[in-house]
Parts: C-alpha cells; structure tokens; sequence
C-alpha cells in the first residue's frame, strides 16, 4: 500500500504527517492509515501533532470517490471521515494542527477538531465549501464546527461557505495563530511539546467533560456507528 502518512516521534510528541504526494485528500485509504497511525499514538502521555504537506493541510474528502457513482463507497468513506474527525476531536491527549497550507472541506473541518492550530502565512485559503458544491454539511460535521467557529462568523464560514485568507482564518475560528513560513514547524512543535506536560488524568477528563455533549451528537449522527 503507498504510504500516505507518516509517524515519528520528537520527545513527547507524536507527529503525523499527511502527505499524499497531491492534495492530501481524505481517500479510503487515507482514513485507515491515519487511524493504524493513531493507534500506535500514546493515550496517557505526550502530546499529538498533525501537520500537512508545503502548501497543502488537506482538500478534504476524494472527490473520486464522491462523484464516483458508487453510492455505498461514497457513504462508507463519509462514514469513516466522520469517525475519524470525531477520533481525533476526543483525542485522550492534546493535539495541534500545523496548517501547512489551503485546508478545504474536510482539511478545514480537521482543524476544528485539534486543541491549537498554527497556520503558516501565504496565498492559501480555509474554507468549507460545501454548499457552494451543491452538498449539505451533515450533523457530525457541524457538531464539531460548532465548537470552534466563532459565532459572529458561523453563517459566513459554514452556510455561505466562505474562503478565508489564512489571517482571518484565527477571527473566524479555524485557527490560533498564523507564523512565517520558516517557523511554522518550530512553533507547532513548541505549543505540542508544552501541552504535552498537562497531567494525565486531568486534561483527559476534562476533555470528556467539556465534549460530552457535542460528542454524544456526532457520534449518534453517523451511520452504522456503535459507540
């Protein structure tokens, strides 16, 4: 099977890299080497890095597969790109994002899902551009968007699907902060490697606590889930 992402390890952070050799897309197989790769993630310790190719987080779902005709491959790979956001939103550990460039549809939605999120300055865009693709956002989704989207921008980003240059992107709530492009990886690995010192069980628990309900929504939105 082509490698489509990475795992390494850099003191107590554990960082996983999407590289696809094009647009970092969410593909079958995408979906299951990054959940194999977040299996092998510390759940007690540590802390969780996820970051994309130059110029690319991700553009979200494959879009082969969507417009393939095959509605059961189609459903099957939403499914599974619903559990996988969903996973790594509980994550047991912190997790930054290192938006390494455009983050659109599902790259976006990514984003929502981590604890910080450092994006790298540049003519890239974040944006969920569904409705403007003719396709509605399903509930687990917006669950997640949500709790990050800030609320004075949830009908711009979300129903509008607007594209946000990446400094705007930190008013809008996808993002924390925006770095040169040279010191993108270093500041990503300096907030991963301090929130890696928060205590185990405590930031775990209060995880579940402030998630539970948003959880509890996406988790019972997806289809053939049994958690």
């Amino acid at each position: 099977m082509t490698e489509l992402a990475t795992l390494e390890k850099e003191g107590d952070v554990s960082v996983i890299t999407l590289d696809d050799g094009k647009v970092n897309v969410f593909s079958p197989a995408m979906i299951e080497q990054l959940n194999a790769l977040l299996d092998l993630v510390p759940k007690d310790s540590g802390s969780l890095l996820i970051q994309g190719k130059e110029g690319m987080f991700s553009a979200g779902f494959d879009l082969k597969v969507m417009q393939g005709g095959d509605t059961q491959a189609m459903s099957k790979m939403a499914s599974g790109g619903f559990r996988l956001l969903a996973r790594v939103f509980a994550f047991p550990r912190p997790v930054v994002a290192a938006c390494s460039g455009h983050a659109i549809a599902l790259g976006a939605f990514m984003l929502c899902c981590a604890d910080y999120r450092v994006g790298v300055k540049g003519e890239f865009i974040v944006q969920a551009n569904e409705t403007r693709n003719n396709m509605s956002i399903p509930t687990p989704i917006l669950e997640i968007s949500r709790s990050r989207i800030a609320k004075a921008h949830w009908y711009r980003a979300i129903l509008n699907a607007e594209a946000y240059n990446i400094e705007d992107s930190i008013d809008a709530g996808y993002l924390d902060e925006v770095v040169d492009k040279e010191d993108l990886s270093s500041r990503a690995m300096e907030v991963a490697t301090d929130l890696a010192t928060l205590g185990h069980p405590h930031y775990q628990i209060t995880k579940e606590l402030d998630q539970k309900d948003t959880l509890d929504k996406v988790l019972s939105a997806i289809p053939g889930n049994d958690s």
